[in-house]
């Protein structure tokens, strides 16, 4: 994604024309961050940078103002060349309150730029954060660049013609801001004119209230006579394919690739759902698609959710459901029926920390061991892989096609960071996907030993897959529910052979889906060392690698989107290397299913701490096995998690 320490050479300030950009809004979770870093975001994208965000905001929904707990922020990586990650560090900090600079102040840059409401930094603010005096007013902020004046008092100016008291007038200011910054990086402001006007259409004078404030924030940019860090830069568009571009985040590139796969599959979409962080945005976007036949169901419980999903597919949908980590916990057991009953259903899991309610709001990779083996018996369930925003569309499809084709759950992973991310999407053409229309039953399909037409329910085709029964197809009256089938006719059957067969069955099914063969995303099909990563760490691995390279180190990226069954070459493809890295946001779950599969000694690079991986620390885990490292001649040094650097160390 963008200009970091990890990604460009240290300096102070930013040049007048930057390759790539890193800011981060902070404020309170009542100072509207979030919608600033949308908007923002969305004039990136008209100026043709490319980008990446992370939104990163409090688990309580409305915290003790002014706290440090209460703190929200979202970051922007834009640029002109490729962007993959959010960026490490930002180049500036827009802080509106103590607390956002105090929380965020560690991650700005040296020679970074803040930008600081001193309206807000009032002694109660202050003692709220920590603070024994402003650190606007002493040395402690001398390594960075800073701007400091009082944006609340600025922004109860622009609106006084509107009417609004204090209090109304204070929530603007988060487009006094905006105007700014849109100011700062020579950004259009009439798109945000238009959303505006549309958002609050009911309520005109609000609307010209906060297009006010959004205008006097850019004029004061405009006139404003300051020396040093004040001034206007400018970022040129990324050069890119030619194409139909919007910006898209993961929750909706699932939604909208689980609309497709039931358009490839011919078939309605049922989605059961219940509210649950990150994942309930899935719900919301699903149920404006209601065009495209699909269905959406708020459930009064994760339990039901799923079941109605499967119900759905019994009765000739395409069953879907979502949550997050404690969400599929509850839902195990009816993914246990969905497997014994051999119905299509996909479960879109999109991962935030655990254990139990956890970090609701924080990212992590923790419930890939659920996803691959946490149901009772041997209950074996393809589990695909989202790694971006854009991704999410090409796996959700993916989950669909192996869903139909197969008659089995699929589990697609993602996480809060690709769910909440946005980044620009190349909108693909419709006609590049291969259909794969569902087939229903609709006669018997074997003779009995007479020589009449029968019914075997469970008799199974060439990929595995038992036929696909509608209710109510006349003469296809059959068995279905969750005690163990005989095989081809469905009877109940408890015999030690038969659950034998059966299990060996729904094994071999899962494990003959057609998986591509794995490849490498960068570098070279053998060598030193191999990166192996999965899901959201793409962005960071991917451009650790392309700068270590570029140093001519000898590594490469492999990222695996399949991760059960695996692709049918990774094993010797991993072999091909001296030495495996493995990062992931969890405390070491795929590394250990490479050495359970393939007795790799994969070496692990963990982090749990909610927080994406940085550029610069997987640098310095990849400079480890490299003579680069002074004290590491041999080259040959393993990676343990205490030699590693800490997430804390950028």
């Amino acid at each position: 994604m963008a200009t970091t320490a990890a990604e460009r050479p240290e300096q102070d300030g930013l040049p007048d024309s930057p390759e790539a950009v890193v800011v981060r809004f902070a404020g309170d979770s009542g100072d509207g961050m979030q919608l600033t870093g949308g908007q923002f975001t969305l004039s990136t994208a008209l100026a043709g940078n490319d980008l990446a965000t992370f939104p990163d905001f409090p688990a309580e929904i409305r915290a003790p103002q002014g706290t440090l707990f209460g703190v929200s922020a979202f970051q922007i990586n834009f640029g002109s060349r490729e962007i993959n990650t959010a960026g490490d560090a930002p180049d500036v900090l827009v802080a509106m309150n103590p607390a956002a600079l105090k929380v965020n102040i560690g991650a700005l840059k040296p020679g970074g730029l803040i930008i600081a409401d001193t309206g807000a930094f009032t002694k109660r603010n202050l003692d709220k954060a920590g603070y024994d005096e402003s650190p606007l007013e002493n040395d402690s902020l001398s390594k960075w660049e800073v701007l400091a004046f009082d944006i609340s008092e600025k922004t109860i100016e622009a609106v006084k013609p509107y009417g609004l008291g204090n209090k109304d007038a204070l929530r603007s200011k988060n487009m006094w801001t905006l105007g700014l910054a849109l100011w700062m990086f020579d950004r259009p402001r009439d798109p945000i004119h238009d959303w505006l006007k549309a958002k609050f259409k009911s309520k005109p004078d609000i609307a010209d209230a906060n297009i006010a404030a959004l205008d006097a924030g850019h004029a004061y940019g405009e006139t404003a006579e300051l020396s040093g860090p004040l001034r206007q830069v400018h970022v040129d568009p990324v050069p890119s394919s030619p194409g139909l571009y919007r910006t898209i985040t993961g929750a909706e590139a699932v939604s909208l690739g689980l609309v497709a796969g039931g358009q490839l599959a011919e078939l309605p979409l049922f989605f059961g759902g219940y509210p649950i962080t990150p994942a309930s945005a899935i719900l919301h976007h699903l149920a404006r698609l209601k065009e495209y036949g699909v269905t959406t169901f708020q459930a009064e419980d994760e339990i039901a959710a799923i079941c109605a999903a499967i119900g759905a597919s019994y009765a000739g949908q395409l069953g879907i459901t979502s949550s997050s980590g404690p969400g599929i916990a509850l839902k195990t057991e009816a993914m246990g029926l969905a497997i014994m009953t051999e119905l299509p259903l996909v479960i879109v899991n999109s991962q935030r920390g655990g254990p139990s309610t956890g970090l609701p709001t924080k990212t992590e990779q923790s419930d890939l061991y659920q996803a691959v083996y946490g149901r009772n018996g041997d209950a074996p369930i393809p589990v695909v892989s989202a790694c971006s925003p854009g991704d999410a569309f090409e796996c959700a499809i993916e989950a669909c096609r192996i869903a139909v084709q197969y008659m089995t759950p699929v589990i697609l992973l993602t996480d809060g960071y690709i769910a909440n991310a946005a980044e620009p999407w190349l909108v693909p053409d419709p006609a590049s996907y291969e259909p794969f229309p569902a087939k229903f039953l609709e006669e018997k399909n074997a003779k009995n030993s007479e020589g009449g037409d029968e019914l075997l329910p469970y008799k199974r085709d060439a990929k595995g897959a038992r036929p696909w029964i509608k209710p109510g197809t006349p003469g296809l009256m059959h068995r279905i529910g969750g005690i163990e089938k005989a095989a081809d006719t469905g009877h109940i059957d408890y015999s030690p052979d038969n659950h034998q067969a059966m299990t060996d069955a729904r094994k071999d099914k899962v494990l003959s889906v057609d998986v591509p063969d794995q490849e490498v995303c960068l570098g070279e099909t053998s060598g030193k060392l191999a990166v192996v990563g999965w899901g959201s760490t793409f962005g960071p691995i991917h451009r650790a690698v392309d700068n270590c390279r570029r140093k001519g180190i000898d590594v490469s990226h492999i990222h695996v989107r399949h991760i059960w069954p695996l692709p049918r070459n990774l094993g010797e493809l991993l072999r091909s290397y001296d030495q495996i890295l493995v990062p992931e946001m969890n405390t070491g779950q795929f590394k250990t299913v490479l050495r359970d599969q393939y007795l790799v000694d994969a070496q692990p690079l963990t982090k749990t701490s909610g927080q994406p991986f940085a550029i610069a620390e997987l640098e310095e885990a990849i400079g480890k096995f490299f003579d680069e490292i002074p004290g590491n001649e041999g080259g040959q040094v393993p990676v343990n998690d205490d030699q590693l650097p800490s997430p804390e160390a950028d």
